[in-house]
Parts: structure tokens; sequence; C-alpha cells
């Protein structure tokens, strides 16, 4: 955990312009969870998941039989991107981009490996694309699975938030937090 709390620091001084929130949580989990980057209600609170999307972490993280307080929830990018709305011309969020992305690389990968959970739970392309380093793989073909990839076992789900803009994928997403309960139980 040290070399996670220097890095931190560097972190902080590199975007000392921008507010930064860090992954929380139990260090010594056997889940880790990565989303993709914080919004608006994130950035206001400075912990990650407390939004819109993190209500729907909190349904699903119940329905897996799983404790937020034991678990370790992070972000690839640790501060808001945004862009401003045309309509209301105030920032409104926006997918990081691939520096953005490349540059926060180091220290998500520094969390991993000093929680060394069981499992890492990507939320949406963005954190399966950087927790695999593969630009090419998708959500979509992989999600309710499990990869092995640099030793790490990552489980793909969708991104809380996409059920909230697609109720359809409501279905899918229950099915596969139900697959990653089976497997933290077994």
């Amino acid at each position: 955990m040290e070399n996670l709390h220097k890095l931190k620091e560097e972190y902080k001084k590199k975007y000392a312009d921008k507010k930064l929130v860090f992954g929380e949580g139990d260090e010594n989990t056997t889940v880790l969870l990565v989303g993709e980057a914080p919004g608006g209600e994130e950035e206001k609170l400075g912990r990650p998941f407390v939004g819109k999307a993190g209500k729907n972490l909190d349904e699903f993280i119940t329905l897996a039989g799983l404790e937020r307080k034991d678990l370790y929830i992070t972000n690839v990018v640790k501060y808001r991107p945004t862009k401003l709305s045309p309509k209301t011309g105030k920032p409104v969020n926006r997918t990081p981009d691939s520096k953005e992305i490349e540059d926060f690389k180091p220290l998500l990968k520094e969390e991993i490996s000093s929680v060394n959970p069981k499992v890492v739970v990507t939320l949406g392309n963005v954190p399966l694309k950087a927790v695999t380093d593969n630009n090419k793989i998708t959500i979509g073909d992989c999600h309710g699975s499990v990869l092995e990839c640099n030793g790490i076992k990552i489980f793909p789900l969708y991104h809380p938030a996409s059920i909230i803009y697609n109720r359809s994928l409501a279905d899918t997403y229950k099915e596969d937090v139900l697959k990653l309960k089976e497997y933290l139980n077994k």
C-alpha cells in the first residue's frame, strides 16, 4: 500500500487543478470494482459511485450478496471528464479520452496490485479495455463471464448507468450479477 499512497500523492501534484476522486473501501477485499470516471455527484462528494449510477450499483451489490464496505471501488480516470453542453453551456460528463485513460493507468494498475483481489469487476467498456490493455475488446462480447489477463481474473459487467439509459439491459445486468455471485461463492 505504500507504493499506492506515494503514487496518489504524485497524481495530486500533477493534477492540482482538478478534484481527484480516488478509490475507496476494503484494501483486503476479494472484489475490486472499476468504473470509468467520477460524475458530478462523485466530484462534489469526493467518493466513487455515489450518484444515480451508484444507487444502481448498490442494488446490484446487494443482489450479489455483497456489502459496499467489504469492496474496493475505484475508477480508471480519477477526475470528472467534462464537455460543455450545447443546450445549457454548463459542464456535462463525457467519456474519458485515450490520453486521460493512459495517464491514469499506472495508478489503476497499482491499485489492483496493492489490493490483490480474487476478481476485478469492470463496469463498462472503458475499465474493461484499461484493465485488459486491449482496445478491441467490448463489454457486449464478454459481459457476465470470467476472463484472465496478466494473472488477473476479470468479470466484466455493463456500467450501472447503462440501465438508466437503456432499460432493456436491466435483465441482462441482473443475470450477470447473479453469475458473479455464483462465481464468488465457488
